[in-house]
């Protein structure tokens, strides 16, 4: 069964039992893909480029078994900017989450905290950046002084999380190996900050963005560089340049196990084994196992084909459960691949997101009367959706914690989530909508035709299934669901600008939370909760964009949510969740539709080490990410040719 995610500072300040953090490293052995560098002197011994400490990676604890390096692992993504996750797939984080989601230090030698208020981070001593340039605390004081306190590269000054209870943070840097991240109140939140699949990377390359920032380098040299990329300001060239989540800069050092080799984005991009690598294995061996990564650009449409043909080694992004049957087929009929069902860790599988920041007045008033959330939720059929796209293997409900979860409660899984037309038409009929147009379809306020628009992604297949079948039951309330495929980016564009009536996306990424899980992401801090952009884009710009909350149940959430961060009482915290999921529950900010279908995994018969069961989730886990890619080898590695 999986174990649910939660950790505790004492977890974080013992030695891991996966993770032998102060064990003797044995001899390292020479990787054959720089062999050569290492000849002719470009690159020092492998014995040289890690760390003093390196991070000795038990296996066989972890029930797996030592590889061997080399081969070329391919994987497919629809979109040029999806190179992104290689960040995600190779997770290497200060601190990350192991399979069994417990937190462990990872890049960080280890970390002293006291009382959630003061983290001491220590550095591996002799650890160096993909360019071999020492990795110290100078490149965290690159990040804080250079970065999130200049006004220039960051306007709106540092970020939201080193603010608490109304104070920003301090950080101070001992030695070179030591940083310190200190507040007077506690700060549960920042060990799981680290650990996401989109961190706030609190260290920058120093040696190397010092070129593009005007404290640092030469004037006439940056004008240079400036006219060069055909920016207005050093800053906006300093932004352009430092780029370590979406991984599009291959001169940007990384400490991830592989950088990129391919310069530009294109539709076949290489990624390269990290010389300097800090994990090794009990044998001596440096991690990654495999040499290079390939990562091929296809439409959307084709993931499957291709995955059923062979093509990939490695594949879940771009699959859904309606490709099983054919994936299995394939599978059967000789396919050198084997396809694995994990579950999902996303609260709801699809979800509908009226929103509620929408810039047409009369549209934004109806959708923000709850009667009117309740009634499409109660207008949608999910027993018909769950058997035509998932053979009834999902779960039916509205968004919140999934059953796994501690924090599950069947009445917030059930609420205004059984198809029932007639109350739904009565909630309707009670704001008012009671005017019909000949066809039948119920007038707006102002007498337009109640025509609900819901853009997607143009993506999943699914979600234009859903959206068809609650096309018919939204018809009987006298509702014309219109379905705009829009592309991904286009789509959140619109939806963080108001121009969007509503989309259809995934539920929370987390719906496996505990009491110990900030529940920020419930409240309205963050743009990307499709309901509230503009009220996330207040909370994160300090109120320089978007506008306040003026409802009162996102502002209750937000209070909720600070009430969380300001105690550490574990029973205090269970009934603060408690209360949120009861909001969301009632209130229908999204409105959940299915959770828990499962997600194919197309894996190489030759590839070893990869889980056969696991959650997908990308937040906690950055889906591969806390699987460890780099463990990951092919058993017939030492055929093939990587270079």
């Amino acid at each position: 069964m999986h174990k649910l995610i939660s950790w505790t500072a004492a977890a974080i300040l013992c030695a891991a039992p996966l993770f032998a953090q102060h064990a003797t490293a044995p001899p390292v052995q020479e990787s054959s893909f720089w062999a050569a560098e290492v000849t002719k002197g470009d690159l020092p011994p492998a014995a040289e480029r890690i760390p003093l400490e390196p991070l000795v990676v038990d296996l066989e604890a972890k029930g797996r078994t030592l590889g061997i390096q080399g081969g070329t692992l391919r994987t497919l993504v629809t979109r040029t900017k999806d190179i992104r996750q290689m960040v995600i797939y190779g997770y290497a984080r200060l601190v990350g989450y192991d399979e069994n989601y417990d937190l462990k230090p990872d890049i960080l030698r280890d970390i002293t905290v006291e009382n959630d208020m003061r983290f001491t981070l220590h550095l591996r001593r002799g650890h160096r950046w993909s360019d071999g340039a020492p990795f110290t605390s100078a490149d965290f004081k690159y990040w804080w002084e250079s970065i999130a306190n200049n006004r220039f590269v960051t306007p709106s000054g540092p970020p939201e999380w080193m603010i608490v209870s109304g104070e920003m943070g301090k950080v101070t840097f001992p030695d070179a190996y030591t940083v310190v991240f200190e507040w007077s109140s506690p700060n549960s939140k920042f060990l799981p900050l680290l650990a996401q699949a989109s961190p706030p990377f609190i260290y920058r390359p120093a040696h190397y963005l010092k070129q593009f920032h005007a404290d640092f380098a030469d004037p006439e040299e940056l004008q240079e560089e400036i006219d060069y990329a055909r920016v207005k300001s050093w800053a906006a060239l300093h932004n352009k340049r430092d780029n370590m989540y979406k991984f599009d800069n291959p001169d940007q050092p990384t400490l991830q196990p592989w950088l990129n080799a391919s310069g530009r984005p294109t539709s076949r991009n290489l990624f390269v084994r990290n010389p300097y690598f800090h994990r090794i294995d009990m044998a001596g061996t440096q991690l990654p196992y495999i040499d290079v990564v390939q990562m091929t650009v296809v439409g959307g449409g084709l993931v499957a084909a291709k995955a059923n043909a062979g093509e990939v080694d490695l594949q879940a992004r771009g699959l859904s459960f309606r490709d099983v049957a054919i994936l299995k087929k394939g599978e059967e009929e000789g396919g050198n691949y084997r396809t694995f069902l994990w579950g999902n860790g996303a609260a709801s599988q699809i979800a509908i997101y009226p929103n509620l920041n929408f810039a047409d007045p009369v549209w934004r008033d109806v959708m923000r009367d709850v009667r009117f959330r309740r009634a499409l939720s109660l207008g949608i059929d999910r027993r018909m959706i769950n058997r035509a796209l998932y053979f009834g293997l999902a779960h039916e409900g509205g968004m919140t914690a999934l059953p796994s979860s501690p924090l599950f409660d069947p009445n917030d899984l059930s609420a205004w989530s059984d198809l029932d037309l007639d109350m739904a038409n009565q909630l309707l009929d009670e704001m008012g909508l009671t005017e019909r147009t000949p066809n039948g379809l119920r007038k707006l306020p102002d007498g337009r035709p109640m025509e609900f628009v819901v853009e997607t992604a143009g993506e999943r297949q699914e979600e234009e299934n859903a959206l068809s079948i609650i096309t018919d039951t939204w018809r009987d309330l006298g509702i014309r669901l219109i379905m705009r495929p829009l592309d991904r980016d286009i789509l959140r564009n619109r939806i963080y600008a108001g121009r969007s009536m509503a989309g259809v996306w995934y539920g929370w990424d987390n719906g496996l939370p505990t009491a110990a899980t900030s529940p920020a992401y419930l409240a309205p801090t963050a743009q990307e909760f499709f309901a509230w952009p503009m009220w996330g884009q207040y909370y994160q710009t300090k109120g320089q964009a978007g506008e306040p909350p003026d409802m009162p149940g996102p502002k209750r959430l937000l209070q909720l949510s600070y009430d969380w961060s300001e105690t550490g009482d574990a029973t205090a915290r269970a009934r603060i969740w408690d209360e949120m999921l009861d909001i969301h529950a009632q209130e229908q900010f999204g409105i959940g539709i299915l959770s828990g279908a499962p997600q194919p995994v197309v894996v190489s018969r030759r590839l070893r080490n990869v889980p056969e069961h696991g959650i997908w989730a990308y937040d906690p886990g950055a889906h591969f990410g806390i699987h460890h890619i780099d463990e990951f080898y092919f058993d017939d590695a030492f055929m093939q040719v990587s270079r």
